[in-house]
C-alpha cells in the first residue's frame, strides 16, 4: 500500500490524480491550465502558460471549508497551492475557462468532498486563516477604521515598498508614454500630466506672471512623490495629507532630503479635519477608492469649498462599471483594501457636480494600470527573497496575487483608471480653462 498522509491510504496503482480528479473537473470542468499535486500526478491541460501545484491536502481543506473566493485565496496565502509560470497569464487562463453551470457544480460537490474526505481532507474543523487576513472592527468609514484599515495596507514597511514601487515611491498608475518608457520616467511623466491639468504651467494659476506661487493640496499624499513634483518643477507650495505613519515619516525624510521644506509640508491628517483653505488646485490621486460612495459627495463637497474660486481638482481613481463594494468574503477586502470601494465614474461625475464643480476632462488611463503593475510584479518577483524576509511570504504572496489579478482586470476593462478635472468657477461662470488640451499632452 502507498500512504498518501498519514493515516490515508489508497490503492498501490492510485494516485492523488486518480482520486480526487474525476470530482474535481466534475466540479470546475477540464481545468484551463496543468494542475500538479504533492505527489507529482497531474490532471488538466498541459499547452497552458503554467501550471498550479497543489501543495498539501491542505489546499482541499481549507476549501471545502470555505467553498468560495476566500478558500481559495487562503490556500494560496499560506503556501498550500502555488503557481508555475506567470501568474496573470494562469490566472487568465483559469477565467477564462469552461466551468459547469452552477446546477452541475451543485451536483457534483458532494462527489468532490467525499473524495477530498478519503484522502483525509476535511477535518473537524476549518483551519486557522491566515495571520496576515484581517475584518476591521468599529463604524465603517469613521475616522478610527479608515485609519485601522489604511494602515493595515500601508504601514507594513518602507524597505517592502521600496521594492515593488521602485525608486520612483509612487503606488498609482503611471503614464507610458512610448513602449520603453521605464517606470521611473512614467510615474513622472503622470505626475507631470496632473500638474499641467490643474494648470500649474499657466498664470491664471499663479494670479498672474508676478503673482505668488499656487498652493496645491496633495490628499492621499503617499510617499511624497507628487508633491515634490509639483514643488521642484512648478514652484507651487504644497500641503500633502495622508493617515499613514510610515507614509509621512518617509516623505517628510525625502522632502527634507530634496531641500523642499519651504514648499512641501507632509502632515499626518484626514481629508475631514483639513480647514486651512483656500488652496488653488487639488490633487486627489488613489483616494476617493478609500471614500466610499455613500460618502462621495461629502467628499467631493469637503474639496470643493477647500478652493478658491477658479481652483481645479484632479480626481485619479479606479473605477468599475455600476460600482463594486467589495464583499466582505473577498479576497482584496480581508486582505488588500478592507472597506475599498471602486466607484463608476458616472457616479463620480454626478457627485463632483451635484457639489458645484464643472466637469472639464475625463480620460481613462487603464492600459497604463496594466503596465504598471507588470513593473511592480516584476520588480516583486525579482526580490522575492528580500520581500520575504521584510514582510514575510504570507503577505508578498498576497501582493503576488492582488497584483497579478489586477493586471487582468485591467487589461478585459473590468476595472478602469479615469482622472477627472473639475473646476469651481467663479461667480459669473469664468472657469480660467485653457482653450485645448494642446498643453497637456
Amino acid at each position: 500500500m502507498s500512504t498518501l498522509q498519514a493515516g490515508t491510504a489508497v490503492r498501490e496503482s492510485s494516485n492523488i490524480a486518480d482520486a480526487i480528479g474525476p470530482a474535481f473537473e466534475g466540479l470546475l470542468g477540464t481545468p484551463a491550465v496543468e494542475i500538479e499535486f504533492w505527489d507529482g500526478s497531474v490532471i488538466g491541460r498541459r499547452d497552458g502558460p503554467g501550471r498550479l501545484k497543489i501543495n498539501s491536502i491542505d489546499a482541499f481543506r481549507r476549501i471545502i471549508w470555505s467553498p468560495d473566493e476566500l478558500g481559495l485565496a487562503r490556500a494560496f496565502v499560506m503556501g498550500d497551492i502555488d503557481t508555475v509560470g506567470p501568474m496573470s497569464e494562469i490566472l487568465r487562463a483559469l477565467q477564462n475557462g469552461d466551468p459547469h453551470s452552477k446546477r452541475v457544480q451543485a451536483a457534483a460537490l458532494p462527489k468532490f468532498i467525499a473524495a477530498a474526505h478519503r484522502l483525509g481532507g476535511i477535518g473537524t474543523a476549518p483551519p486557522p486563516a491566515p495571520a496576515v487576513e484581517m475584518i476591521p472592527r468599529g463604524r465603517r468609514h469613521s475616522l478610527r477604521r479608515d485609519k485601522q484599515v489604511i494602515s493595515h495596507h500601508y504601514d507594513v514597511g518602507n524597505d517592502f515598498y521600496e521594492i515593488v514601487l521602485g525608486p520612483a515611491m509612487t503606488y498609482s498608475c503611471a503614464r507610458f508614454v512610448t513602449p520603453d518608457t521605464t517606470l521611473v520616467d512614467a510615474q513622472a511623466a503622470k505626475h507631470d500630466l496632473i500638474c499641467r491639468k490643474l494648470g500649474l504651467n499657466e498664470e491664471t494659476t499663479r494670479s498672474g506672471a508676478d503673482g505668488p506661487p499656487p498652493r496645491l493640496l496633495d490628499v492621499g499624499c503617499g510617499w511624497g512623490s507628487m508633491a515634490m513634483h509639483a514643488a521642484q518643477h512648478y514652484g507651487a507650495r504644497v500641503v500633502g495629507v495622508t493617515i499613514s505613519d510610515e507614509q509621512a515619516k518617509y516623505a517628510r525624510r525625502r522632502v527634507a532630503e530634496a531641500g523642499l521644506d519651504d514648499l512641501v509640508e507632509i502632515r499626518i491628517q484626514d481629508y475631514r479635519e483639513i480647514d486651512d483653505g483656500p488652496f488653488d488646485v487639488i490633487s486627489s490621486v488613489g483616494m476617493s477608492e478609500h471614500v466610499g460612495s455613500e460618502r462621495l459627495s461629502i467628499y467631493y463637497g469637503h474639496l470643493y469649498g477647500l478652493l478658491a474660486e477658479g481652483g481645479r481638482l484632479l480626481n485619479h481613481a479606479i473605477s468599475s462599471r455600476g460600482g463594486s463594494r467589495l464583499g466582505r468574503r473577498s479576497f482584496v477586502y480581508r486582505y488588500v483594501f478592507p472597506d475599498g470601494e471602486l466607484i463608476d465614474v458616472g457616479e463620480s461625475l454626478l457627485a463632483m457636480e451635484r457639489v458645484g464643480f464643472e466637469i472639464r476632462d475625463v480620460e481613462d488611463l487603464r492600459e497604463h494600470y496594466a503596465t504598471t503593475l507588470r513593473h511592480w510584479v516584476a520588480n516583486l518577483e525579482a526580490r522575492w527573497d528580500d520581500a520575504v524576509a521584510l514582510v514575510g511570504e504570507q503577505r508578498a504572496r498576497v501582493w503576488q496575487l492582488y497584483m497579478s489579478g489586477s493586471i487582468n482586470g485591467f487589461d478585459d476593462a473590468g476595472l478602469q483608471l479615469h482622472q477627472v478635472l473639475g473646476v469651481r468657477n467663479t461667480a459669473d461662470g469664468t472657469s480660467h480653462m485653457p482653450p485645448t488640451r494642446r498643453d497637456w499632452n
